[in-house]
């Protein structure tokens, strides 16, 4: 089973508590952003064009578990910017571990072996080290020779001193599908235990714009991908995202259920569009006028978006909003092995 039988426990539970005590609206995974300046600079990222100034703020340990508190998700994922660059970064985990929140740190890993000590390995952290394919594309994908092969010793790294150990992979247009297939089997031997998969997103900010997919182009490579996928294959995602992606089923997008929390505040409406900031979680739910957004809307930032960010959630409330939902859930699941 790719996750801990307590983590799928916690999340279930979790979810069926919000069911029950009829939440509509309620967060999933805290998107928890400590800062944005990175050691890569990667065609497709919207994160690392700010000016300096911004890039060299930093939220405190502090202000990353108040966050986790006022958010109250049962899991935690850093992105950045490099969250290992942060000064801090140990002690912002050792807080979220300590109100045992599953935290997904996610990571070029470029920093991962020189900062390894710094962690104990617990059913709490997992390294979700960010890998766009296998050598060649993954090292065109972050704009710099030798990416993948550092981040391979770290993961080999990691696995050996007992951490959990995911990889994360944004996928863009002109993606070959076999060797997608092929970089699942190199990542299978390396030890990890499951796979994160999203279509990339176009953020406005990011250099290169020609490479983002539709949705018509990412149903069809995404089904290219995983048709007759392999049983060997672990994916750290929920199986009807997969099917999602496929075009197998249909979802609104859910950008509540992954709220962002950075420098800034609490970003609205969703990790990936910058539309104004609140100082409090319960200002984001409560004032965000979410009908302005996601496919349906026909809010043109969103027309294409089938990001895991917007559609995970979904995908997991649906498990648990009708019989038939969990029922599609549990089918998946033994297909993909999740």
């Amino acid at each position: 089973m790719p996750v801990p039988v307590s983590q799928a426990w916690t999340v279930a539970s979790y979810v069926l508590g919000q069911k029950l005590r009829g939440n509509k609206r309620y967060p999933l995974v805290l998107m928890l952003e400590p800062l944005f300046r990175c050691n890569l600079a990667c065609a497709g990222c919207g994160k690392i064009q700010y000016p300096d100034h911004i890039l060299n703020k930093r939220l405190t340990p502090e202000q990353c578990w108040a966050a986790a508190d006022e958010c109250g998700a049962p899991m935690v994922s850093i992105p950045g910017g490099e969250p290992l660059i942060h000064p801090e970064i140990d002690q912002i985990v050792e807080g979220l571990v300590a109100r045992k929140k599953y935290i997904y740190l996610c990571t070029n890993a470029l920093l991962l072996k020189r900062k390894i000590d710094l962690f104990k390995p617990t059913k709490f952290l997992t390294f979700s080290v960010h890998m766009d394919g296998l050598e060649a594309e993954h090292d065109a994908a972050v704009c710099r020779d030798g990416t993948f092969n550092t981040a391979v010793e770290a993961i080999k790294e990691a696995v050996k001193r007992g951490f959990r150990v995911t990889t994360n992979t944004t996928l863009f247009e002109g993606t070959n599908p076999e060797r997608v297939r092929l970089f699942f089997d190199e990542m299978m031997k390396l030890g990890v235990e499951g796979m994160m998969l999203s279509p990339g997103y176009s953020y406005q900010k990011a250099p290169d714009q020609e490479h983002f997919l539709g949705r018509d182009r990412t149903k069809k490579l995404f089904h290219q991908i995983l048709a007759n996928r392999k049983k060997s294959w672990k994916f750290n995602l929920s199986p009807n995202f997969l099917e999602f992606l496929q075009g197998n089923v249909d979802y609104e997008c859910t950008p509540w259920g992954n709220p962002t929390y950075n420098i800034f505040g609490w970003q609205k409406p969703c990790y990936l569009l910058q539309e104004g900031y609140v100082p409090t979680f319960k200002e984001l739910i409560e004032d965000t006028e979410w009908d302005k957004y996601g496919h349906k809307s026909g809010n043109e930032k969103c027309r294409d978006c089938m990001v895991h960010c917007g559609y995970e959630p979904s995908s997991v409330d649906d498990t648990f909003g009708s019989v038939a939902g969990f029922a599609r859930t549990v089918k998946s699941a033994i297909a993909y092995g999740t």
